[in-house]
């Protein structure tokens, strides 16, 4: 398959450099360092799932989408901070015809609602997402390294649609070494994606920790559980589903097996606070603000937390 990544960033290197160990074409949308350290350097990736070093003979990257062949991409992995969508999109769109007839977009991004700034452009068929909860720390523009993991990469649409699309890719995943699987639930997996991150980010960033030391204290597991309770409020008045009717329930698979397995990650909106980038706050925590004041329903504790990010970004 031809895939292309737009946004080689720890999860994009990461990606890139399994695929095409797994013998995909792989191509990188990429500029400044990033796009120089792929074109002399390759893309590698080290940590879980093993170490692949993916010469650079046997990757391309591109700064300019007309660069590619018309018809050329089965996949487009949209791997770029949220931050990036409306141009990603716009750029996307008015390169349209790089995609294969039957090419597809597959988001991979922190957060709820990142796929509407593509259904700007593209039908339902053409745009799907993927949960992904495991954790990436890019230690070089061309270096991505797999630090934790705990459930498998899910790929699915959030228009109703059938899975089978993303069968392939998922196989292609899974050859890669990263555990991956269609599915046609990949709407409640990234609602239990937002209760696990809203729960862990911005406090993670607040207090400068990994996660393992938000779960050992007390004062700071209640905090979370207070995030929990909001979310599953706001769900609830909104209409959306995740896989444990409450937030008891599903306390007892993040305290017993989510936390655990990523307990030494480092949340990535505390990676974006230490190098004074801006954070993905705002498809995060800042969508249950929105889907609050939209239903009626209190959120102050994830305010509180929200706006505490909002401070450490101002003060860069």
């Amino acid at each position: 398959m031809e895939i292309l990544i737009v946004g080689a960033g720890a999860i994009g290197v990461a990606l890139g450099a399994g695929l095409a160990g797994a013998g995909q074409q792989i191509s990188f949308f990429a500029r400044g360092a990033t796009l120089e350290a792929i074109r002399s350097g390759g893309v590698h990736r080290t940590g879980l799932f093993g170490k692949v070093d993916i010469p650079p003979e046997q990757v391309r990257a591109e700064s300019d989408y007309a660069a590619f062949e018309p018809g050329h991409f089965d996949y487009i992995l949209i791997c770029a901070k949220t931050l990036a969508n409306d141009d990603v999109s716009r750029s996307l769109d008015a390169h349209r015809d790089i995609l294969a007839p039957q090419g597809r977009l597959v988001i991979l991004q922190n957060g709820w609602g990142n796929d509407r700034p593509y259904r700007r452009f593209f039908s339902p068929s053409q745009v799907w997402n993927a949960r992904v909860i495991t954790g990436f720390e890019r230690t070089a523009p061309n270096v991505s390294n797999i630090t934790v993991h705990t459930a498998p990469v899910l790929l699915g649409s959030l228009c109703g649609l059938d899975c089978a699309p993303m069968e392939p890719l998922a196989a292609a995943i899974r050859d890669s070494g990263l555990p991956a699987q269609a599915s046609n639930e990949v709407d409640k997996a990234l609602w239990a994606k937002m209760l696990y991150n809203c729960a862990l980010n911005p406090l993670g960033a607040v207090l400068g920790v990994h996660y393992g030391a938000l779960g050992d204290c007390p004062e700071t597991r209640a905090i979370m559980d207070d995030v929990m309770d909001e979310i599953f409020a706001v769900m609830d008045a909104a209409g959306y589903t995740t896989f444990w009717p409450d937030s008891r329930s599903y306390r007892k698979e993040f305290y017993g097996k989510l936390l655990p397995d990523t307990y030494h990650h480092h949340a990535s909106t505390l990676q974006d606070i230490q190098a004074k980038r801006p954070t993905e706050i705002a498809t995060l925590t800042g969508v249950i603000l929105e889907l609050g004041r939209a239903h009626g329903v209190p959120t102050p504790v994830n305010t509180m937390l929200y706006r505490l990010i909002r401070g450490l970004e101002a003060n860069y």
